[in-house]
């Protein structure tokens, strides 16, 4: 899903006047279901409700996010655990406290 360099990092047109819009450090939430949006430095300091598909999770955007997409993070799919009933027997017993020792 890269683009080439001389077309530049892809942003909403929407989502950049939605951040035109408000102030730094407002705590309104910006609803998006731009996924493929790249973070720019404008979007710093703002809250951004990315859709995953079933509902919108709230990402703060911070340095470190910048050239990243938004969809990066809201993840899509939920992570139960690995495992059956080898797993559950594992968790018991790590889970049940250990014995007194006498003395």
């Amino acid at each position: 899903m890269s683009r080439s360099s001389k077309k530049g990092p892809y942003v909403d047109p929407k989502l950049l006047e939605k951040v035109a819009k408000l102030k730094v450090g407002d705590r309104t939430v910006i609803k998006t279901w731009s996924r493929d949006s790249e973070i720019s430095p404008e979007m710093i300091g703002f809250i951004f409700g990315v859709h995953n598909g079933k509902n919108f999770i709230e990402v703060r955007v911070t340095e470190e996010m910048v050239g990243h997409r938004l969809g990066e993070f809201s993840l899509t799919r939920k992570f139960v655990r690995h495992g059956g009933k080898m797993q559950k027997d594992i968790e018991k017993k790590a889970a049940a406290p250990a014995p007194a020792a006498k003395k």
